[in-house]
């Protein structure tokens, strides 16, 4: 869909979310349930109860940007979460699994990030 720097997040709504909520609506949700700076440059993603739409909401030079994605047949598939929260952070490799169908929980990366050399 589109690249993300590394210093965006994006933070996916846990709970379904009605998709008839503009962008007051939703800055709403960002601001008060999850505390979160709308202005940040962010990502903040919505999806709804059936589970085949979504939305996206960010800031962008001086106005918001309201992206929206329906798939014309399946669901997106949730990344797995921790018990009461309202949100979880994806990093860019997730948020594009998820966009393009794949399911998150049953993805795993190949290789690990090397751990730093020890002096001796």
């Amino acid at each position: 869909m589109f690249a993300l720097p590394a210093s965006v997040r994006v933070v996916l709504a846990v709970e379904p979310v009605d998709m008839r909520k503009s962008i007051d609506g939703l800055m709403a949700l960002v601001r008060g349930a999850w505390g979160e700076d709308v202005y940040s440059g962010h990502l903040f993603a919505f999806v709804s109860k059936r589970g085949d739409r979504i939305k996206v909401l960010t800031w962008s030079r001086g106005g918001f940007v309201l992206l929206y994605k329906r798939l014309e047949s399946g669901r997106f598939r949730l990344p797995p979460v921790d018990a009461g929260a309202q949100a979880v952070t994806l990093d860019a490799t997730q948020w594009a699994m998820l966009l393009d169908g794949i399911e998150i929980r049953v993805a795993c990366r190949s290789f690990t990030r090397p751990s730093a050399p020890t002096r001796r």
